[in-house]
């Protein structure tokens, strides 16, 4: 005879999982936009606050 289901135990599976997927699909979404916003962001020469910039 097989077992009896585990209701419980079956539904706190399913409920890990999700969580488990969700977590994983924000951390893909959240190093998506960090890539997205270090190649979108313009290349500015780096200045010293001792340096005046040029004809100023």
């Amino acid at each position: 005879m097989p077992p009896k289901p585990n209701y419980r135990h079956q539904r706190s599976e399913r409920s890990r999982s999700k969580q488990q997927k969700k977590q994983e699909k924000l951390q893909r979404r959240e190093q998506d936009s960090a890539n997205r916003k270090l190649r979108d962001e313009p290349q500015a020469p780096e200045q010293t606050p001792d340096e005046t910039p040029p004809n100023a």
